[in-house]
């Protein structure tokens, strides 16, 4: 019996045994997907193959635009400087020339000098709702409203946090007016004071908000730490990494040290200096639009100095910065920094 040789049957043999043996481009996942099988048995696809897919077309598409391109990994380090005179004003429109930055005591060239800085506010408003047993909390809650009226500009965008035993944001970040007060109208009443908790996430919130904005966390408290689950490290840390500044307003329900939590104030006072900015303790919750007020006209009248680390710190620890100015002036700024990886 003669075999007769056809072409086109040679041709579909062929074919079916690279299929059922995975030889064809694309057909991995034909060979993976059995219809007829339940979902749990199913084989589930590599979720790295399929990161993998888009990246690959990626590269090959972006590879003759990356030739020749040399990548320079920079690190602009930011310092936002208040000046105050000797009656606490803020002190404007100081040249350039009377500023002096220290990085662990090496002179830094100051490449960014902005007199009165541009950069958008992102703010933080906590409240502490245990203070006193809320027994003040209508005049921090007008004061804060007439504060978001004053201080929020087109660009920024202001939070509020209710700070008892939890952290509880109650309003997202936001220039909506009327919404942020109607948030500070409704903080409810708590039992605990977690403010080392609370620097820890107004701190990693305001991280995630961008590089090219000023952070800054408005925490309004008793001072009377009892019931936060991180500790004092954690939150300086969290705090120093952020780049955030801290203005702390104290109201003490007792004026006499004997009878307060001075532990707690002594914390905030080292954690609010780190980070540069202000503490503020008034007499009663009355003072509290005056302090807002100090506090509106320090952020709007805030120097901003940049500078490229010379030399360049190691990868992942604290570096302590220096401001002066020439003068009898008060200086503020964040005291360090945490370096990136390298």
């Amino acid at each position: 019996m003669r075999t007769i040789f056809c072409p086109a049957r040679v041709a579909f043999l062929f074919y079916a045994a690279l299929l059922a043996g995975n030889l064809l481009p694309g057909a991995t996942s034909i060979a993976q997907d059995k219809p007829d099988r339940p979902p749990w048995a199913q084989k589930p696809k590599s979720a790295s193959a399929e990161k993998s897919q888009p990246a690959e077309a990626d590269d090959s598409q972006n590879s003759s635009s990356q030739r020749g391109r040399i990548r320079v990994n920079v690190n602009l380090v930011n310092v936002l400087v208040s000046v105050l005179d000797d009656h606490n004003r803020p002190a404007p429109d100081l040249p350039r020339e009377s500023f002096q930055l220290f990085e662990e005591g090496v002179e830094q060239k100051i490449e960014i000098f902005e007199s009165e800085t541009q950069l958008p506010l992102d703010l933080a408003l906590m409240i502490d709702s245990s203070l006193s047993a809320h027994k003040e909390i209508s005049f921090e809650e007008e004061a804060a409203a007439h504060f978001i009226r004053q201080v929020l500009r087109p660009g920024d965008r202001l939070s509020v946090f209710a700070v008892d035993e939890n952290i509880t944001q109650l309003a997202a970040f936001s220039d909506n007016v009327a919404s942020l007060q109607a948030a500070v109208h409704k903080i409810p009443a708590g039992s605990g004071t977690s403010i080392y908790d609370a620097i820890l996430l107004a701190s990693r919130t305001l991280a995630r908000r961008g590089e090219d904005r000023r952070r800054v966390i408005i925490l309004v408290t008793d001072a009377g730490e009892t019931t936060s689950r991180a500790d004092f490290d954690a939150a300086r840390k969290e705090a120093v990494r952020s780049g955030s500044l801290l203005y702390t307003i104290v109201i003490r329900p007792v004026k006499n040290e004997s009878g307060r939590n001075t532990a707690g104030e002594h914390a905030l006072e080292t954690i609010t200096d780190t980070m540069g900015g202000a503490m503020f303790f008034p007499d009663s919750a009355r003072e509290l639009d005056n302090i807002f007020d100090r506090i509106n006209r320090e952020l709007r009248t805030q120097y901003r100095l940049g500078y490229y680390p010379n030399p360049r710190g190691p990868a992942n620890t604290y570096r302590q910065i220096e401001v002066k100015v020439s003068g009898n002036y008060q200086v503020r700024h964040r005291k360090s920094y945490l370096t990136g990886p390298q």
